[in-house]
């Protein structure tokens, strides 16, 4: 929502906008582009008379807000249906889909169409750091967008991705998530299969070789010519590790060697988001080589490992992963960097889906690689952490910030990799940790 916000701001449109917390980075983005923030949801914040009211999918009917915007009758629509009827129309979309990587993928893309000279527009659920912005229109007619299966609005409860018809698809990958809203992993594969159905025939769809549940989406019908990417494996599109913790690896495509790439990532997760926007790239025209070059000068985006303190040998990465699967692929990045020196994980289960505790055995088996690990219990979660417990010997559970704190510093001397994960503010733990650190 806050990309699209500096989208409608970029076309010329007054801004303004409303949410429950409002808190940094993106608030500060929106601010510096002078769109004006207010803290709750209040009938008094559409007394500017607003010409269209976009609606989030977090809100719902009984909301105040929301309430207001139908009695007095405005006119409405949601952020996807606002985003394909104002911007997307006539653009080549490459849109980046898959339960995990989707943000980190379509900023590497992003990256190497800007590093190209493409200028592309771009909504990202993140800020890149080669960008420091979430989104923009671009001067091009390519548009490269974070393509999400998570429902439109309240009123729409068709995926996002299916209102942005892309050209370029990028399926990362499919696993269950969003339990608030699909009842299994075949409601989700349905919605997967239906942006399968608006891919051109003239299109592409690029998705890992070792991914069943996206293969079975496409086996549910399928009419554009797919490419896939593999590691060290069977693909169109190859990867082979030079180093083992992905920060190194040779391109190969077709059997012919592409280039190396060497660069600040780590994890077999990003080599899989790499093979994905090169093979996107050059779907539109930009050589292997050339997105090679690019990707070595790829920053990443802010909250995906992003480094908040190094001191004293302590080490506290910021990172937005929040599913099982993405902690799990984190944290094995990390130890295949650092060895054998110590791992304290810290972990915020705030997405729907981990406060619905779905993921229990799961959540505790994904941490197997950290030292130590803490998870945080607040007084509103709805479940008991404590079954974790019986699933893994390297968990504590902690029901405040101050323990956690207390817990790293006591658990942090000398090298020590301090891991934070969230999807959220975290209490505002981050700012506290760098000032006790």
């Amino acid at each position: 929502m806050g990309g699209l916000a500096l989208i409608a701001r970029e076309l010329g449109y007054t801004v303004s906008g409303s949410d429950q917390n409002v808190y940094p980075p993106m608030s500060t983005q929106l601010e510096q582009q002078g769109i004006r923030l207010m803290n709750g949801y209040k009938a008094e914040n559409l007394d500017c008379e607003p010409d269209l009211v976009v609606i989030g999918n977090a809100m719902s009917r009984g909301n105040l807000e929301v309430e207001e915007v139908l009695n007095r009758g405005l006119r409405y629509t949601s952020g996807p249906q606002w985003l394909a009827e104002h911007v997307l129309q006539n653009k080549w979309v490459l849109g980046v889909a898959g339960t995990h990587g989707k943000t980190t993928t379509t900023s590497m893309l992003s990256w190497i169409l800007e590093f190209n000279g493409f200028k592309p527009g771009f909504l990202i659920g993140g800020i890149p750091l080669n960008f420091g912005i979430s989104a923009r229109l671009g001067e091009s007619d390519f548009f490269v967008i974070e393509a999400d299966e998570y429902d439109s609005a309240f009123f729409d409860k068709r995926s996002k991705f299916v209102h942005y018809r892309p050209r370029t698809a990028i399926l990362n990958n499919l696993e269950y998530d969003h339990a608030d809203i699909f009842e299994n992993l075949d409601a989700i594969k349905k919605q997967f299969h239906h942006l399968v159905r608006t891919v051109p025939s003239e299109g592409l769809i690029i998705a890992p070789a070792c991914e069943q549940h996206v293969a079975e989406v496409l086996e549910m019908g399928c009419w554009t010519p797919v490419v896939k990417t593999a590691i060290d494996g069977e693909g169109d599109w190859q990867a082979h590790l030079l180093k083992e913790d992905g920060s190194s690896f040779a391109v190969n495509f077709e059997g012919q060697d592409q280039g190396l790439v060497d660069w600040a990532l780590t994890g077999r997760h990003n080599v899989y988001n790499a093979l994905s926007a090169i093979a996107a790239a050059r779907h539109i025209g930009i050589l292997a080589k050339d997105a090679i070059a690019a990707l070595q000068q790829f920053q990443n985006v802010k909250r995906r490992m992003e480094v908040i303190v190094s001191r004293n040998g302590i080490t506290v990465y910021d990172d937005f992963a929040h599913h099982p699967t993405a902690i799990k692929t984190t944290l094995d990045g990390l130890r295949k960097q650092v060895g054998g020196e110590k791992i304290l994980a810290i972990v915020e289960p705030r997405s729907n889906t981990m406060r619905l505790g779905v993921h229990t055995q799961s959540l505790a088996e994904s941490l197997a690689e950290a030292d130590s690990a803490i998870v945080y219990q607040p007084d509103n979660l709805g479940w008991d952490l404590s079954r974790l417990l019986q699933y893994g010997n390297n968990i504590q559970i902690c029901n405040s910030l101050d323990t956690i704190i207390a817990t790293i510093k006591a658990e942090a001397g000398g090298v020590c990799h301090v891991l934070l994960m969230s999807n959220g503010s975290f209490g505002g733990i981050y700012q506290r940790l760098r000032d006790e650190l």
